[in-house]
């Protein structure tokens, strides 16, 4: 039997995009319903992430144009990834397989068919991969290898080069369920689910119109979820530097009574505010590591909703 295939797509402020590529979502679902390899029951799910120009409106349009369009709308702004997880989390009870993509149109459309034919073999979770950054500036690629080796070496288990194009089964969403932490971060929660993976290489496309809505600054708050929510290593590395910063001050310690003892006392200001500056220095990170974890726990101990779903269009009856 054919698999039911939901495309699970966020959307924030694209008024410019979704009329181009909204049609190329839907030609993709009709052409593997032509080659048998999903089921004619199969649809493009948008996710509308509290908009503030008129997406919520197209999309309803298309709902209305075409019932192979759904659409779900979140009361408010709640950012990339609760959007994905609340779209993945509505599509799970129609779905035999999800694809979640951005609607900007640089994830490969012919990559959608590969991940299929990758299902059909037995894998549960397909990723899709960049195959090169050729087309990105040297700072975005430098920046992007930076990302993957810092998550990486914080002990983060992450595929480099993907982002949130992959594939999943309804076993795996079962699964995903299960993980209730507000704090999302589905590129590190994703490889540690199991089940058996492939990898899907593409050529990632230029944006269809409008403009990126993931800046370094965005970027960088990511990479911050993803150490603080899946690893502690930056706590033991500021307890490592605790130990060397305590014995390099037991070494001037030392220097200090060998040189009081045998009368050889210099002024020493300049080196004393040098001391004082490194250790408080590493006082003020250690603080601001040890509070960027404290808020996570705060706010995870609160255990509120991480999204608000205020209106639904063409959602099949169960």
């Amino acid at each position: 039997m054919t698999p039911v295939l939901y495309l699970v797509i966020p959307c924030y402020n694209e008024e410019e995009v979704l009329p181009l590529t909204s049609g190329k979502f839907k030609a993709k679902l009709d052409e593997l319903v032509k080659a048998e390899k999903i089921s004619d029951r199969s649809r493009v799910m948008f996710v509308n992430d509290g908009s503030s120009d008129s997406t919520w409106d197209i999309l309803t349009s298309l709902c209305d144009e075409d019932e192979r369009y759904s659409a779900i709308s979140l009361s408010r702004n709640r950012g990339h990834q609760n959007a994905l997880i609340a779209g993945l989390m509505e599509a799970k009870r129609f779905a035999d397989i999800t694809i979640s993509m951005d609607c900007d149109g640089q994830d490969d459309f012919n990559a959608i068919g590969l991940m299929v034919d990758e299902y059909a073999k037995g894998s549960e979770i397909v990723y899709g991969v960049r195959n090169d950054r050729k087309k990105d500036s040297w700072f975005k690629r430098s920046s992007a290898r930076s990302y993957y080796r810092f998550l990486r070496g914080m002990g983060v288990d992450i595929i480099p080069d993907h982002a949130d194009f992959r594939l999943m089964s309804s076993r795996v969403l079962d699964a995903l369920e299960g993980y209730g932490e507000v704090n999302l971060f589905l590129r590190g929660i994703i490889p540690q689910l199991g089940f058996k993976q492939a990898v899907v290489y593409y050529a990632r496309a230029e944006r269809e119109a409008g403009t990126t809505h993931y800046p370094l600054s965005k970027m960088t708050a990511l990479a911050i979820d993803g150490v603080t929510s899946f690893s502690v290593r930056p706590l033991r590395l500021i307890t490592l530097m605790g130990f060397i910063v305590a014995f390099l001050s037991l070494v001037g310690i030392i220097y200090v009574l060998v040189s009081f003892f045998s009368g050889h006392v210099a002024d020493g200001w300049a080196s004393t505010t040098c001391i004082l500056c490194f250790v408080s220095g590493i006082q003020m990170i250690g603080l601001g590591v040890i509070g960027e974890y404290v808020g996570k726990i705060y706010l995870e101990t609160k255990k509120r909703p991480r999204y608000i779903v205020s209106e639904r269009k063409n959602i099949p009856e169960e």
